[in-house]
């Protein structure tokens, strides 16, 4: 190897930094010596290269300082970035749709596929209308208005309360192919019928029949213009065809779904074989930017230049449509709607009561039809329909063998085709919000098949109320049932959350309060779609050679994957403070303004609860439906063959009556109850606002209702004996030999409790919030009227504990008798006297209260009419 010389320089340098020395800029200090001797060695000197410590390096502060500070700042960098991914990653979690295959096939709806469901009355919030199940469905419907009435405007569109009708039911519907319906109005009467008729390719034709009778307490016969109208929904093209100047004889038209097609509009006629009454004709031909505008586009065109001439008669000016003139100032006040406008086609015809009008509609493709569905042809279809729907219900529900008189069965039979007439079929978007996003954001645009509560009021999905409904759907078609929980299950995000208020489209979300219409992915329902479940299951096990019940296993295989994750998320989101607790989520937290702030997410919403809302609560309600669940999903995952322990392990564990004793039993109520943090020291004050010596009132704010609490709230049980006390017995939780079960018993047939001559009080008369009001403005909901559903989860409760060998059977069997009794009753007398089944019952007088029609739960009583449990 060869070195080269180095500069002496260099040498000097490597010296230093093999041999530092103490000093600075690298000097020694030098020792002095005389002559030749060497020096005197001290103990303490050590070689210079070696034995020499070297002088410890100061710290640079201000360089430390600055090496943290950069390192900081980069992990700050790092930090920021990565919570805005996670921050953009989870709030995108709310809107992203769960991963496994649909429940349904995306083509399940069309005519296709299931072409007897394709066509029907799937727009529950009109009085009549009908719409296919497809997206962008060219929608028909039906407006009414009396003509030389003292009311200046009353036309009747969508199903409003404040029509004041004396009523309006479907007597006869079978959610398939027909249905009569009976609309009265102050003094006539309306019925309205159709008939389907499968054929061709696209879900074959229907007719429409409009009977008008006066009442026999009109002092002359009103007269009455019919409003008929097709609306294309953002694709589609509609065509008028006139005849005779001003009457719109027919409407052809086009959609992807439909193909080509014709409505004919016939003309009024006394009875089916007289002859043509005179009428007055108007149409209207027009483009609307939605469904929800239909009314008042109707409205806006509407004129007093017509006049009513019949051949003997004064002639007198009418109100009929005319040109549509949108108002001015509407362009100037709001942005212009950036939606497409669509075709809309309106014929009136003005005609005196008595009369009857045919629609026909007739596909194009439906080539080989032996006749039109019209006059005598239609009146021989729907007879033999009718037939067939009573021979059906009688198997079904069995009232003539239990001896009920033909005006109960008229009435059992119309709760139950008021179900099957509010089935809908809504599509669009709903409005949701996660803690991740600032604002709230439009969720995947999605299909839902589903009943709903109320025509009038609420016009919608409601996820708790579905389960309550398919109790006794599932009876009368299992196929449909099927179909409703497949399309609830495929709107579930990844989470395993699904919207619990399902406002889809701007024509549902027209009906809706503003504060309603966002969906908050903490916040759940009761999961009683496990109902509707167990009664398929049951029904798989009676009966699984008949083949309305095979379908069901496919059903559960598709919808096994999405089961688990709503179960599993039930049972992660809504746990309690303690194991095997559990507590809702999304109650009202403004607590100045809340006797008791509200539940929502409990369905049973002013229901009194803790006073002071806290993550120490647990919620017994929540408790037994998680029991109930977890039973279920073992059952079905046995039946799959899929694994079970774990949900079969936990339901061991919440259906045992020592843990619920010990979480949920109040011995100073002797009964069961929520625990949280509570004061019942609470009340209603008008608040104080100072108003200064000799200035005027009416400028200062107006003194509010605010809840005063005179005593601290502490945690404790919340001791409010109600339907939240009855849920173990209400879920059959409760083993039959439990000396709870006697207490339960005897609170329910208490009447300074919860019994009534008209069913169970939701709250005790002698709890401090019985029919108080939560608010200035929110009169008292669940605290004492009676409510249908929770009355026949009672007595299906009473009726498998008066068949179970126990100590208290018999008291149950009693019980039973007695509360099944009061509540048929006055569900019918309500329904005879008002015209209307109810939202609630007072549970003083027995009135009915509340929303109406309300054919979605308490609809119920068909079953407890049937004893099907």
């Amino acid at each position: 190897m060869v070195f080269q010389a180095q500069p002496a320089q260099d040498h000097e340098q490597l010296r230093l930094r093999l041999f530092p020395q103490k000093g600075r800029m690298g000097r020694q200090r030098k020792r002095v010596v005389t002559g030749d001797a060497p020096p005197h060695s001290r103990r303490d000197e050590r070689p210079a290269a070696f034995n020499r410590k070297e002088k410890k390096k100061k710290p640079d502060i201000g360089k430390l300082f600055i090496n943290i500070s950069i390192g900081l700042c980069i992990f700050s960098l790092i930090w920021f970035f990565y919570a805005i991914y996670m921050r953009s990653s989870l709030s995108k979690r709310v809107v992203t749709l769960h991963p496994s295959p649909r429940v349904l096939d995306a083509n399940s709806t069309t005519a296709e596929v299931s072409s007897e469901r394709f066509w029907g009355s799937y727009r529950p919030q009109v009085y009549f209308g009908m719409k296919t199940r497809s997206p962008r469905s060219v929608v028909t419907g039906m407006m009414w208005m009396r003509q030389f009435s003292n009311l200046d405007m009353n036309l009747r569109h969508t199903c409003e309360q404040g029509d004041h009708l004396q009523g309006y039911s479907w007597l006869m519907h079978d959610g398939l192919t027909f249905g009569v319906q009976e609309i009265r109005d102050n003094d006539f009467t309306l019925t309205t019928e159709f008939v389907k008729r499968i054929g061709g390719d696209h879900g074959g034709d229907w007719t429409w029949r409009i009977t008008a009778k006066q009442h026999s307490s009109a002092p002359q016969p009103p007269v009455i213009s019919l409003i008929f109208y097709a609306a294309a929904d953002m694709q589609g093209s509609l065509h008028t065809h006139m005849e005779e100047r001003h009457r719109l004889a027919s409407i052809t038209g086009f959609s992807e779904e439909l193909g080509n097609f014709k409505i004919t509009f016939r003309k009024p006629v006394t009875g089916e074989l007289s002859s043509t009454k005179y009428a007055s004709y108007n149409y209207l031909q027009t483009l609307s930017p939605g469904l929800e505008k239909l009314t008042d586009i109707v409205k806006l065109s509407l004129n007093r230049r017509f006049v009513y001439s019949p051949p003997s008669g004064e002639k007198r000016h009418y109100i009929g449509v005319d040109t549509y003139k949108p108002p001015p100032h509407q362009n100037q006040q709001k942005p212009a709607d950036p939606r497409k406008e669509s075709d809309f086609v309106v014929h009136q015809v003005t005609v005196q009561t008595p009369f009857q009008i045919e629609v026909l509609f007739e596909s194009g493709s439906f080539y080989n039809r032996p006749n039109q569905l019209v006059g005598s042809i239609m009146t021989q279809e729907l007879e033999r329909r009718k037939a067939e729907f009573n021979v059906k219900f009688e198997k079904i529900f069995g009232l003539e063998s239990k001896d009920f008189s033909q005006t109960y069965i008229k009435f059992a039979k119309a709760a139950l085709s008021n179900m099957l007439g509010g089935m809908g079929y809504f599509y669009g978007e709903s409005v949701v919000q996660s803690v991740y996003n600032e604002y709230p954001i439009l969720y995947p645009e999605g299909a839902l098949f589903t009943a709903v509560p109320s025509r009038s009021f609420f016009p919608r999905g409601f996820l708790w109320d579905e389960g309550f409904h398919h109790l006794l759907l599932s009876k009368w078609d299992p196929q449909l049932t099927r179909e409703a929980i497949g399309h609830w299950f495929d709107l579930m995000n990844i989470e395993g959350w699904i919207p619990r208020e399902q406002i889809l489209g701007d024509e549902a979300r027209s009906k809706v309060p503003a504060e309603f219409i966002v969906q908050r992915n903490e916040n759940a329902n009761p999961p009683t779609l496990f109902l509707a479940l167990q009664e398929l299951i049951g029904q798989l096990s009676s009966r699984s050679d008949e083949a309305a019940s095979k379908p069901t296993l496919p059903f559960l295989r598709r919808l096994f994957p999405r089961l688990k994750t709503w179960f599993q998320w039930y049972n992660t989101t809504q746990t309690g403070p303690k194991p095997n607790t559990y507590r809702w989520r999304g109650r009202d937290k403004d607590t100045n303004l809340y006797l008791n702030p509200k539940t929502l997410t409990s369905g049973l919403d002013d229901y009194p609860r803790a006073s002071h809302p806290s993550a120490d609560e647990r919620h017994v309600d929540l408790h037994c439906w998680m029991a109930l669940s977890s039973g279920i999903m073992a059952s079905i995952a046995q039946l799959l063959g899929e694994p079970h322990e774990d949900y079969k392990l936990l339901h061991d564990v919440l259906r045992d009556n020592n843990l619920l004793n010990d979480l949920h039993w109040s011995e100073q109520l002797h009964a069961f109850s929520d625990y949280g943090n509570h004061t019942q020291n609470v009340s209603l004050q008008r608040e104080k606002v100072y108003v200064p010596p000799g200035q005027p009132r009416h400028q200062f704010p107006v003194a509010r209702l605010v809840r005063s609490v005179r005593r601290a709230p502490k945690l404790q049980y919340v001791n409010a004996l109600g339907y939240i006390s009855l849920f173990p017995f209400l879920l059959q939780i409760l083993q039959p030999d439990s000396p709870k079960l006697e207490h339960i018993l005897r609170d329910m047939r208490d009447p300074n409790k919860l019994w009534t001559p008209f069913g169970l009080r939701s709250l005790s008369k002698t709890d401090p919030l019985y029919m108080e009001r939560n608010t200035e403005h929110d009169p008292p909901y669940w605290r004492g009227p009676v409510w249908i559903n929770i009355n026949y989860l009672a007595v299906r409760a009473l009726y498998h504990y008066g068949n179970t060998e126990g100590p208290y059977q018999e008291k149950a069997a009693d019980v039973y008798k007695e509360l099944r009794t009061n509540i048929i009753n006055n569900v019918y007398t309500q329904y005879v006297e008002t015209g209307y089944i109810w939202e609630q019952y007072n549970d003083s007088t027995g009135r009915g209260q509340g929303s109406h029609p309300f054919t979605g739960w308490s609809s119920l009583t068909v079953l407890m009419m049937a004893e099907h449990y």
